[in-house]
């Protein structure tokens, strides 16, 4: 049912004329407010996101310059490991050239090493008393003495040129890959140095700020590389300077080769002229032997001729001393004759026991020369042996050698 009228003052409170209007000022003002708050948030907005494109735009050109920094390092580090890459590769490949001809020039010491030998060997052929620790054979224990110093020495150096060679491969290595490190860096720090907001292929990547990737810092990534140009500088300056005594061993060690290699020869050619000179002497000493051999043969003939003339007349005083002793009584008289006759015949003995003393001496002096001439004879084959084995074996082998460009590894 519906309250009567009269009962609703006694049920509902109603408001007042002032409640209504101050309700609306009340309205007004929060509007008013709401108004104002809203008016300030926008213009503090419209601010802040000023502020915030001006502050992005400018933290963007500094991220860009930064990049564009970056790039320019990048491109500085590049060009120099470039500059030491292309100096170290060039000096490898000198050394390396080097080491080549340190290996020919070791190869050609082969030959003269074995010529030296091999007279060594021929001369221990020599028959005799030229069997002899002359100075030629002094000589050639020195060549081989000096050709194997020279190779030993070649050796070593060669072993340091090896090693020489990996020590620049490994520093060539760093620089190659610091170098390809950097290209690569480059290419990316120069894309994000390109990138503008209107770029294609920007996108979002959420949490990639929080993501530290990082290795090193400017001064350790500056350093790093430094490092590497610094150990290849260091590397190439040893290469270079190794080459430098590698060729200094060259040049000595094909001096010292040839000089003494002049002093064998030298050496051989006195000891042949010696020799022959000597051969000659024995030549004329055993002709002049012959010839007295030949003389004493016709002495002897004489003396035995001597003594066969003196036995018809030893015979006919003999027998003229038998007759006689037949003389009948008184008629062996110890005449003149008689005394004659045995004085004769002494005579004779005395002269045919002399003259077969002289035969005797003769026949050892026959046999004295005989010796003397096979004694002669025997040097003679000694000495035409040795001229053969050092003039003609040792000197044939001797007549070439490597010139100073084969030495030195040129060829």
């Amino acid at each position: 049912m519906l309250p009567f009228v009269s009962n609703r003052t006694s049920l509902f409170t109603r408001y007042t004329p002032d409640d209504w209007y101050r309700s609306n000022l009340t309205n007004y003002r929060e509007s008013e407010t709401s108004r104002h708050n809203s008016e300030n948030l926008r213009v503090d907005t419209s601010r802040l996101i000023q502020d915030k494109y001006q502050q992005t735009k400018k933290t963007q050109v500094e991220s860009t310059k930064n990049l564009g920094e970056r790039v320019n390092d990048i491109e500085f580090w590049k060009s120099e490991l470039c500059h030491e890459l292309d100096e170290m590769i060039g000096e490898t490949n000198a050394l390396s050239d080097m080491k080549r001809r340190l290996e020919r020039a070791l190869a050609e010491t082969e030959a003269p090493l074995q010529v030296a030998q091999e007279c060594l060997l021929h001369r221990e052929k020599r028959m005799g008393i030229d069997l002899v620790h002359d100075n030629v054979e002094k000589e050639l224990f020195t060549e081989v003495d000096v050709i194997r110093s020279c190779q030993e020495r070649m050796q070593r150096f060669l072993d340091r040129a090896k090693a020489q060679l990996a020590s620049n491969r490994a520093a060539q290595h760093e620089l190659e890959r610091d170098l390809a490190n950097k290209q690569r860096a480059h290419r990316i720090d120069d894309k994000c140095h390109h990138l503008r907001n209107t770029s294609d292929g920007i996108s979002y990547y959420r949490g990639v700020e929080r993501v530290d990737a990082t290795i090193s810092v400017p001064d350790s990534w500056a350093k790093f590389t430094d490092d590497n140009i610094l150990r290849s500088q260091s590397e190439r300056a040893a290469s270079a300077k190794l080459r430098d005594e590698i060729e200094n061993l060259l040049v000595v060690t094909a001096n010292e080769m040839w000089n003494q290699f002049n002093s064998v020869n030298v050496a051989f050619t006195n000891r042949i002229a010696e020799t022959a000179d000597a051969k000659s002497k024995i030549q004329t000493h055993l002709a002049k032997t012959l010839q007295e051999i030949f003389q004493i043969e016709m002495s002897i003939e004489a003396i035995r001729k001597a003594i066969r003339d003196k036995v018809p007349p030893l015979k006919v005083a003999q027998t003229r001393l038998d007759e006689r002793t037949r003389r009948p009584n008184v008629e062996l008289c110890r005449d003149s004759a008689q005394l004659r006759l045995v004085n004769e015949v002494h005579e004779l003995d005395e002269t045919i026991q002399s003259l077969q003393q002289r035969l005797r001496d003769a026949e050892d002096t026959l046999q004295t020369l005989v010796r003397a001439k096979a004694v002669l004879e025997h040097d003679l084959a000694v000495k035409a042996n040795s001229l053969f084995i050092d003039q003609e074996k040792c000197m044939g082998m001797r007549k070439s050698f490597p010139c100073t460009a084969r030495l030195v590894g040129y060829v």
